[in-house]
């Protein structure tokens, strides 16, 4: 009978501090903290302010810093027929049409294969440009 009654004893201490335990894990705030969401979604033409904050250089990008980021994977391999970095035999059929033109077809993207901007869309026109003068720089 002594054996039964301690068991009955640790059997309810344990249920007693099982149900303390839930009743925490079951207050509003733990609820809201399960449940809040991981992220956020937003659809294309929306920034997220932290992201809008944070993409967005401290001072502007060299023509150079540009295109090892983001020409670099073209213009140094030629994919998609674009002309590779220092070679002047690709260069000259695209800079006889004016630096103004190049410029355009950097920030507007050019039939097809160029997209708007190289991909950079937080480069700023003038970035973008000193990409293109250190493209064809010594040619």
């Amino acid at each position: 009978m002594h054996q039964l009654k301690t068991l009955l004893i640790a059997l309810s201490t344990t249920l007693l501090f099982a149900f303390a335990a839930n009743a925490d894990h079951n207050s509003d705030a733990s609820i809201a903290e399960r449940i809040a969401p991981v992220g956020q979604v937003y659809l294309p033409g929306e920034l997220a302010p932290v992201v809008a904050k944070s993409t967005a250089p401290a001072e502007p990008r060299s023509g150079e810093q540009v295109y090892t980021a983001t020409c670099n994977m073209c213009h140094g391999s030629g994919l998609a027929g674009a002309p590779i970095k220092g070679n002047a035999d690709q260069w000259a059929p695209r800079i006889a049409k004016g630096k103004e033109t190049l410029f355009k077809h950097a920030i507007e993207g050019f039939n097809g294969a160029m997209p708007a901007r190289g991909t950079c869309s937080t480069c700023s026109d003038d970035e973008l440009k000193a990409a293109v003068d250190y493209m064809i720089q010594g040619l």
